[in-house]
Order: structure tokens, then C-alpha cells, then sequence
């Protein structure tokens, strides 16, 4: 069962302070849970019904597994309906080394502020096979339980750092592009596929930052096909414009 103890410890996960002082997260969901528990992530303590359990006992590295009820889950989960299962783990450092990808497209977001849009891009990255994750030092953060869930796993296989983004792009290799969108870029339609580059996808209420406009060697535009001058949207939603990029720029690879 769940003490005291740990219902007040996974409360206090769904903070960032808490998550970096405890250097902990928390993954709900059977997908994202396995996703997790087959990859480089520590894995340090499971909770789970008898059921789910029983079917997934090669699954389970060995550490502390506690049998709970779908009752205790709901006590400290983040999701609208509880899930059978909730894994903690050691918190990955995001912290920006200083080797700057070069051998395949990467993302730098800048400001993304949405969980759900973080998750959708880190879910999108994972699928056209991008596992690096630039962000600036005010993006979300990537193990808000919320980002978490809506990567549905994928965060267990693409790496997501924090830095700031002008001075990575002012030590980038000088021949590596950054894409970036704007008002009067080369229509995407135009591009030819990337074997490397950063994609740079801004912030859902400001767009790119100022400071890093200078630093996009490719300003590129998803074009609006309707035609309707008077009524259509402003914009894309952050993470569909950058679904749209990572396709266009990887499809015919």
C-alpha cells in the first residue's frame, strides 16, 4: 500500500523544485511505464495493481515494487483517470555539454510554455527519428508529469536539454543550418530534405525570440492555403508547425 510518506512524495513531484531537490520523476501509464523501464532511465521504485503486476513480471527490474489499488493510485496521479501502474525514477541530467549534434536534424524550442505542445513535439521527434531536444532555460520542463504523459514514452528515447539557445548557436559549426520560421521565408514546399540542421521552433505566443532571429541561416514559412483573406488563422499551434518541418524535412531520406 501507499504510506503516508510516499503519497506526500509524489504530490510533491508534480513541482519542478520538488523533482530537483529529490532529483526524482514520476511515469504513469502502462505505454510510458514499460517505455521507461526499457531504457537508459534509472529505473528506482514501481507502484501497480496485482493485475497489471502479474502480466508484466518480466518487465519489472528488480528494486521496490509495491502492490497498490486503482483507489491509492488516484491519490497522487496526475492523469484525469488514474492508470494501473506509476514508476519513479532518477532524474536525467539536462544540463547542455557542449556537443552540438551535427550528423542529424535536432529541435531547439525556444520558450515553449504548453505542456501538452512539448510532449507532442518530443512524441513527433522520436518518430521521424530526431533524439535531440535543445531548450531554452524558460521552455517547460520536459518531466512536468503532463509533458511526460503526452510524450507517451518517447521522452525514454530523445534527449531534452536546457541552455541558452544564442550562445549554442553562436558556437554551432558554421556550415550546420538553423531553420527557422518566419512572415517572408522560402516556402517549405521549396526545400529539399536535411540530413542535419537545427529546427527552431518559437515560443506559441511571441514566436522566435529577437536575439536569436540573426542566428536562422534558413527562414522558411509553411504556406496557408486558405485563400479566404479575410478570415483564417493567425497561426499554427507550435507543435504542428513543427510536425509539419520535421516531415518536410525528413520525408524523402
Amino acid at each position: 500500500m501507499l504510506s503516508k510518506a510516499k503519497i506526500k512524495l509524489l504530490n510533491q513531484l508534480n513541482r519542478k523544485k520538488y523533482r530537483e531537490l529529490h532529483n526524482m520523476f514520476f511515469v504513469e501509464g502502462s505505454r510510458n511505464v514499460l517505455d521507461f523501464l526499457h531504457s537508459d532511465c534509472s529505473f528506482i521504485e514501481l507502484f501497480a495493481t496485482n493485475d497489471w503486476i502479474q502480466n508484466h513480471k518480466l518487465d519489472i527490474p528488480k528494486g521496490d515494487t509495491s502492490l497498490v489499488s486503482k483507489k491509492e493510485l488516484k491519490k497522487v496521479s496526475a492523469l484525469t483517470t488514474a492508470s494501473d501502474v506509476l514508476a519513479i525514477f532518477e532524474l536525467p541530467n539536462t544540463s547542455f555539454n557542449g556537443n552540438i549534434i551535427t550528423d542529424n536534424l535536432t529541435i531547439a524550442l525556444d520558450n515553449i510554455s504548453d505542456p501538452g505542445n512539448l510532449g507532442t513535439i518530443i512524441r513527433t521527434a522520436d518518430w521521424y527519428g530526431i533524439n535531440q531536444i535543445y531548450c531554452s532555460k524558460n521552455t517547460v520542463d520536459a518531466f512536468n508529469p503532463k509533458v511526460v504523459q503526452a510524450t507517451m514514452g518517447s521522452l525514454a528515447r530523445v534527449n531534452v536539454t536546457y541552455t541558452e539557445l544564442d550562445k549554442l548557436f553562436a558556437t554551432k559549426p558554421e556550415a550546420l543550418k538553423i531553420f527557422g520560421a518566419a512572415l517572408n521565408g522560402t516556402p517549405i514546399t521549396n526545400l529539399k530534405p536535411q540530413t542535419n540542421g537545427i529546427i527552431l521552433i518559437g515560443s506559441e505566443a511571441h514566436g522566435i525570440s529577437p536575439e536569436l532571429i540573426d542566428y536562422i541561416t534558413d527562414k522558411i514559412t509553411i504556406p496557408l492555403y486558405n485563400k479566404n483573406l479575410a478570415h483564417h488563422p493567425e497561426s499554427l499551434n507550435a507543435s504542428i508547425a513543427n510536425a509539419i518541418i520535421c516531415h518536410t524535412l525528413k520525408i524523402k531520406n
